[in-house]
């Protein structure tokens, strides 16, 4: 479970790079930008604490640092903008997905607790 979060919360940020450096006209859209937004960083998040359980602090720096860089990044290129409030709003899905991935974390502990304890009397 851990290398699964792993490879999949450095794929969500390869992902989130390219989508936020590329020209506009290469962005997919699914949704509007700012759900999309939270939902990248909430899912990458999510990723890197099953992946890193124990890197917590870590992880809300790397989410807050990658998200006004990235923003900031934006000012080099001619046809995006950086702006504060989208590195907020990323910043917010990076805390929720922070939060999702220590309750997926807590819920797993308690499944397979559980399922130690029945093998453990059977």
């Amino acid at each position: 479970m851990r290398k699964f979060g792993v490879i999949a919360g450095w794929l969500a940020l390869a992902f989130i790079a390219f989508v936020t450096l590329s020209p506009i006209q290469d962005r997919p859209s699914f949704f509007p930008p700012q759900t999309e937004r939270f939902a990248a960083y909430a899912v990458m998040a999510m990723a890197f604490v099953v992946g890193y359980p124990r890197r917590t602090a870590l992880i809300v720096l790397f989410v807050v640092f990658s998200s006004f860089t990235l923003e900031a990044m934006q000012l080099l290129t001619p046809d995006r903008h950086g702006r504060l409030l989208d590195a907020i709003v990323k910043v917010s899905g990076g805390l929720a997905g922070i939060g999702a991935g220590h309750l997926i974390l807590l819920v797993l502990r308690s499944q397979f607790g559980r399922l130690r304890s029945r093998t453990d009397t059977a």
